[in-house]
């Protein structure tokens, strides 16, 4: 049997992973990584309180395993917070959490086996593994398609693969609290945590304003044409396809259809002249390690919560891809990740090109 260390949040999933892995009679250690806040606000966190560690603690000791906090505040700082700060800068819209999976929970938790005597990661996620004959371990949706995160997982790479364990990605959710019930755990029914884990108690906006004030100057709305319309309160508050807080009367409502980032301007225009049927990723992940060698049809998703859709993926050298669609997608947002998929397997996936 293997030595894991699972990442613990203190929620549910992580607890019942953790749980199945020491049923399965795996040498278990749990972990959790102290992640930055902002001075004064450290209760008021998603993810890595007091509070939590507490919580995982207790769960840890009634499972009898051993549990510990590790620092990783100012590598978490460095590598997501910033990197959120800059994307909104430079006018994209970026999801940090896949980021910060291959760059800290992946990356600075597997530096840090030794330390435990490990040789493997697991972590709560609903995902799968696959090991492929040629060696390569194939990276699957999770059979509970609601709770599916194979797309905030797609920038790892095989060797991470190749030392993790996913035990909830045969699951559905009411299944994993049930087992949390049946294991008398105080987490079986601790709601879920959607937001930014380290904007604290507050709409991200707020976090903007404070950590990088010359982004968030208002300028311009104005239309194709280029006729003002109106004020925008900042550009890093809008993203494409948005249609709230626009705050412009008209008989059709505007949407944003881009934004000017050198002139500060904000574009909209009416539903019917969104979206668009290509778009161009950088930074491209391949699952496999390297990209197809030829054009490949896929199905994409250009967002989290977004559908599937169907693509022709072109690669564009080692890491840069080019996907045209069938029909106009509305919602194409520069910084967003765009993955791709053969089914239920993940080829890969890279970042919206602004």
């Amino acid at each position: 049997m293997a030595k894991v260390v699972v990442a613990m949040s203190g929620g549910v999933d992580s607890a019942v992973a953790a749980a199945l892995l020491v049923q399965q009679g795996h040498q278990v250690t749990g972990v959790m990584l102290h992640l930055w806040s902002e001075a004064g606000r450290e209760d008021e966190n998603k993810c890595c309180t007091p509070e939590s560690a507490g919580e995982a603690r207790r769960e840890a000791e009634k499972m009898g395993f051993p549990f510990y906090v590790v620092e990783a505040s100012e590598p978490f700082r460095r590598a997501v917070v910033q990197y959120f700060l800059d994307e909104y800068a430079r006018g994209a819209t970026p999801n940090p959490c896949i980021v910060c999976n291959p760059t800290i929970k992946w990356g600075l938790l597997l530096d840090k086996l030794k330390n435990f005597n490990a040789d493997y990661i697991a972590t709560g996620h609903y995902a799968r593994l696959r090991p492929l004959l040629d060696g390569k371990i194939a990276l699957l949706r999770a059979l509970d398609e609601l709770k599916d995160q194979s797309y905030m997982l797609h920038r790892l790479t095989q060797a991470q693969l190749a030392q993790t364990f996913f035990p909830l990605g045969e699951l559905h959710k009411p299944q994993v609290r049930e087992i949390a019930r049946s294991l008398d755990l105080s987490v079986a029914a601790r709601e879920e945590s959607q937001d930014l884990c380290f904007v604290a108690d507050r709409d991200y906006r707020d976090f903007l304003v404070k950590y990088i004030p010359t982004a968030v100057h208002p300028g311009d709305i104005v239309n194709e044409a280029g006729k003002v319309l109106g004020k925008h309160q900042g550009l890093a508050f809008y993203t494409i396809g948005q249609r709230k807080g626009i705050r412009i009367a008209a008989p059709q409502p505007y949407y944003v259809l881009d934004k000017d980032i050198p002139n500060n301007v904000l574009i909209v225009g009416t539903q019917d002249r969104l979206g668009c049927t290509e778009l161009d990723a950088v930074s491209v992940n391949w699952i496999g390690g390297s990209p197809p060698e030829s054009p490949c049809r896929a199905l994409v998703k250009i967002r989290y919560k977004a559908d599937f859709v169907e693509g022709m993926v072109t690669p564009l050298g080692i890491d840069s891809a080019h996907v045209r669609f069938e029909q106009p997608m509305r919602d194409i947002s520069p910084g967003q990740a765009v993955v791709f998929y053969d089914g239920e397997s993940v080829l890969g996936g890279g970042f919206i090109k602004i």
